[in-house]
């Protein structure tokens, strides 16, 4: 997976970075990568392969609900492949299991998407609009996207481990979320995760409510 730098991705990164809202600050970044392997992607990409194979051999169930049915087809385990290889560019200090992982993804629509980010995002967006003469936050994103990956021709998974797989909550974040926007015809991904960090931690206060939002969405 190689690194692409797109000028769209950049402004949008400014604004999302270390961005404080009073009780809370968002973190927030746009990433775009080449599915192209480079170094190591090609040993790790082959043992994801690996990983999974074993555990479709191991697998009994053939129930069509079943986990392991989406994993039956090559063009499948590739595109889980790859979106697990963006995960190690994210996090390089974590260490991700293709099969756990596969739980945590689903694939999206820009709806739910959508439906997400104006929730988690709505203060953040009212202060775009204040300092971007009036533009909408949600449309430059989209804007930005479809330039660098083509939202028309792109398949939307959102990655939303547990506690326990969370990258971004084992540093003391109050919410996370990762979301990849990948175009097969390309042969590229854009990966947009954001986190919010409580400003009142310290003083032994947090947004509790914050955890319950996904509860009520349908996503």
């Amino acid at each position: 997976m190689k690194f692409l730098e797109y000028t769209p991705l950049e402004r949008l990164n400014d604004f999302c970075s270390h961005l404080n809202l009073g009780g809370r600050t968002i973190n927030g970044c746009l990433e775009a990568y080449s599915c192209k392997h480079t170094g190591s992607d090609k040993k790790l990409s082959l043992s994801l392969e690996n990983e999974i194979l074993d555990y479709l051999g191991k697998s009994s169930d053939t129930d069509s609900s079943s986990p392991a049915e989406f994993l039956l087809t090559r063009s499948s385990r590739k595109t889980l492949i790859y979106l697990v290889l963006t995960l190690y560019h994210l996090y390089p200090d974590y260490d991700f299991s293709a099969v756990n992982a596969h739980q945590f993804f689903t694939e999206e629509s820009w709806d739910s998407f959508k439906q997400m980010f104006d929730t988690y995002m709505f203060e953040a967006s009212k202060e775009w609009t204040e300092t971007n003469e009036g533009s909408s936050l949600l449309e430059a994103l989209y804007k930005a996207l479809d330039e660098v990956v083509g939202l028309a021709e792109c398949e939307v998974y959102s990655y939303i481990p547990d506690s326990d797989a969370d990258p971004f909550l084992e540093r003391g974040a109050v919410w996370s979320f990762n979301f990849f926007f990948y175009n097969r015809k390309l042969k590229r991904v854009v990966s947009f995760r954001l986190s919010c960090e409580s400003n009142l931690v310290a003083d032994g206060l947090c947004y509790e409510e914050d955890g319950e939002i996904f509860d009520g969405m349908d996503i």
